[in-house]
């Protein structure tokens, strides 16, 4: 893989800024930076945000009991990446969440990259998070349901799991490299978990941001 030479800070927001702002819904994610521990342009993915990329780029998250699907065409090296916190929508009302809920999340991120030139018989996934790190939510098994949610989503549209990081009780921050298909993960075991907790409880009624830290696994 070939990375991209260090630019001034402003030419990288420029470069990723170029990059996302074709079209898309508000639920693109747009939060770019340059990552110097990679030394790439880089997009930082909220809950309930997705995103593509055409060009070498890293796309990153954190995921406590959400889950993250990485889908990328193996032929073109056209990729992204979701964010979502529940299977599907609950009620008529709140269809709104966007790409907060699986169903929305998937189809969004596929048919960008379709749009983009993506081929269905090229998609391959990676998956990840579904942790069951909100204590007071075990009963809902939200974790749970979202990993299962996602795995028969996939199935159910004849799309290759190329790999798999799901369950477990620990938050993970994950890097992926759609030109690539590169994946990195972060099992988050020494952060302070009331804060992800926190942060997961309060995101059923708003999107925030989360934190991260780890020990790398190699995908």
């Amino acid at each position: 893989m070939t990375l991209l030479a260090e630019k001034r800070p402003g030419e990288d927001r420029r470069v990723v800024n170029e990059l996302s702002s074709s079209p898309a819904p508000e639920c693109f994610a747009r939060n770019n930076y340059y990552d110097r521990t990679h030394s790439i342009n880089a997009a930082k993915l909220l809950p309930g945000e997705y995103h593509v990329a055409t060009c070498d780029i890293l796309q990153v998250t954190v995921l406590g009991s959400c889950v993250a699907a990485c889908i990328r065409d193996v032929k073109l090296g056209i990729g992204g990446m979701n964010h979502f916190m529940l299977p599907d929508v609950e009620s008529a009302e709140s269809s709104f969440g966007g790409a907060r809920y699986g169903t929305y999340a998937m189809e969004v991120l596929i048919n960008h990259l379709l749009k983009l030139g993506a081929r269905r018989e090229n998609l391959e996934a990676k998956v990840f998070g579904g942790g069951n790190v909100l204590p007071g939510l075990t009963q809902a098994n939200v974790g749970h349901k979202n990993a299962a949610f996602v795995l028969k989503f996939l199935a159910t549209e004849h799309l290759r799991v190329a790999a798999r990081d799901l369950g477990d009780v620990h938050p993970r921050k994950v890097y992926y490299f759609p030109a690539t298909g590169r994946a990195l993960v972060k099992r988050l075991h020494t952060m302070h978990n009331t804060t992800l907790i926190e942060r997961e409880t309060d995101y059923r009624r708003k999107l925030v941001q989360a934190p991260a830290g780890g020990v790398i696994e190699l995908f």
